[in-house]
């Protein structure tokens, strides 16, 4: 969960689209998965897949 600064209310749907977008990425170049996102105007949710790694 991210929260804004004094849960003030800055995300509105455009900036969620791109923040999902964004971590969608992110989770993808580190071999992570976002499986679910959502949020509303002063925080966001992700529920991200991120396998453990083998031991060497």
């Amino acid at each position: 969960m991210f929260v804004t600064k004094y849960r003030r209310e800055v995300f509105h749907d455009d900036m969620l689209t791109r923040c999902e977008e964004n971590m969608r990425d992110v989770c993808e170049s580190v071999g992570a998965e976002l499986r679910e996102f959502n949020g509303e105007g002063d925080h966001a949710h992700l529920l991200v897949h991120y396998p453990p790694l083998p031991f060497s």
